[in-house]
């Protein structure tokens, strides 16, 4: 496979982003998260406000790591399919879509480091299962109005995050270009390294770049030592810049069916990260997912 140098200067240097934003409301702050969606609570004063303060945490990281930052915008859920079932017809959705971004980006107006804003979409079925197998064209199209919404505010990028299958990533890779946006996207793995549909990891990052290549990859959603078994000295790997891991080191399906937290073990998340380090050259965004708050983001960044 023939890598694509990194676009212009836009993830220049380090950054730090967030945690399990999700995962922290539920178990950390107690509060009820429908569809396992954050997105609602940017429609009133008090959920905009809980958001504000713990998206502060990781300027102060970031400060702190002498790092940029990217602000990611709580809309992993954001998406037709997900809000539908909170009620959410296409211009609640927009609406909703757009406070977030004027969310954090009041976040990025107050902050005293260097901030991007950062659109996320998730994946159309559940992160954790691949499902039947999509029509990128037709992903394209499905995601497409809500990167329109990031689009019409102005973000400095789209992620899509906890891609299952390289047809949804090629669609949203597709959806990114024709609304003139950078675009990263983060596959997740299992504990043995493949993506969800039984792709390697090299294989499926192949076929996007072959038919619709982003700016940049990243892993999320999977402890660091699920990752391990993926990577196998290619150069592929070069174009791997981003990690948010999984606090435990569960599988997907123990972490379903989970009613209390596994914070994980902070030594182990660090040392087995620092572990992939030296086979992804230009790894330069770190955070965290499922399980972590910012104490973990902090530990990862040494600070």
């Amino acid at each position: 496979m023939t890598t694509t140098a990194l676009p212009s200067a836009l993830l220049s240097g380090s950054h730090v982003t967030d945690a399990g934003l999700e995962t922290d409301l539920v178990f950390n702050q107690g509060i009820d998260l429908p569809e396992f969606a954050a997105f609602p609570l940017v429609e009133d004063a008090d959920g905009a406000a809980r958001l504000a303060t713990y998206y502060a945490d990781f300027v102060a990281i970031a400060r702190r790591a002498e790092a940029g930052l990217l602000l990611e915008t709580p809309t992993w859920r954001a998406n037709p399919d997900w809000a539908t079932r909170l009620g959410y017809d296409a211009a609640r959705l927009d609406r909703a879509n757009r406070a977030a971004v004027a969310l954090v980006r009041r976040v990025q107006d107050g902050a005293d480091v260097d901030a991007k804003v950062v659109g996320i979409v998730g994946p159309r079925g559940d992160g954790y299962v691949a499902g039947e197998r999509p029509d990128a064209d037709e992903m394209a199209g499905y995601h497409a109005s809500q990167v329109a919404s990031f689009a019409a505010e102005g973000v400095d990028l789209v992620h899509a995050m906890t891609m299952t299958t390289p047809e949804e990533a090629i669609g949203v890779v597709r959806a990114a270009r024709a609304a003139g946006l950078p675009v990263m996207i983060s596959f997740t793995v299992e504990t043995d390294g493949l993506v969800p549909d039984g792709s390697a990891l090299s294989a499926a990052i192949a076929r996007v770049e072959a038919e619709a290549a982003p700016d940049w990859y990243g892993v999320n959603c999977a402890h660091p030592t699920h990752l391990a078994p993926a990577l196998d000295g290619g150069a592929w790997q070069e174009r791997i810049v981003g990690l948010r891991p999984n606090a435990s080191t569960m599988s997907h399906e123990e972490l379903d069916a989970m009613e209390v937290l596994d914070a994980g073990d902070l030594g182990l998340l660090r040392s087995s990260l620092d572990g992939l380090r030296a086979g992804l050259p230009n790894l330069r965004v770190v955070g965290g997912c499922c399980g972590t708050d910012a104490t973990h983001v902090a530990r990862l960044w040494g600070v």
